[in-house]
């Protein structure tokens, strides 16, 4: 499903949410809207690495980031690899793949179809307000 986060179209995989679409879509608009902090919706992890990457992101609080390394550290892997899967995440926002960055920068984000660091950086300055 696509769905829409200030302007930024953002592609969500809807099979891994135990909800409707509608309900993803309205949670994403709280959110941005600065109305909900943590999403109400339970994610089913792929049984991968992607997978695997996808539960470390998902325990990174709201407001803080957290390097490819450091995930990569937690998972005995490479931090390229870390951002490989980070740039595969099939539930951005959700999973808060923008919560993972470079040790000297953004890094990438998955997320929006276009100028999708900018959207990063506005969901990082979103969460640490």
């Amino acid at each position: 499903m696509h769905t829409e986060l200030w302007g930024w179209e953002v592609e969500i995989d809807e099979s891994l949410v135990s909800a409707s679409p509608d309900e993803i879509s309205e949670q994403i608009a709280e959110y941005a809207e600065g109305d909900r902090e943590e999403f109400d919706l339970d994610v089913e992890f792929p049984e991968s690495f992607t997978g695997r990457v996808m539960d470390a992101m998902a325990d990174v609080p709201r407001g803080e980031t957290r390097t490819y390394g450091d995930i990569a550290g937690t998972l005995d892997t490479a931090a390229v690899a870390v951002g490989q899967a980070c740039g595969r995440n099939p539930v951005p926002v959700i999973v808060p793949c923008h919560r993972v960055v470079a040790a000297n920068g953004l890094g990438g984000y998955s997320g929006g179809t276009d100028d999708r660091l900018t959207l990063k950086k506005r969901l990082l300055d979103l969460e640490s307000r």
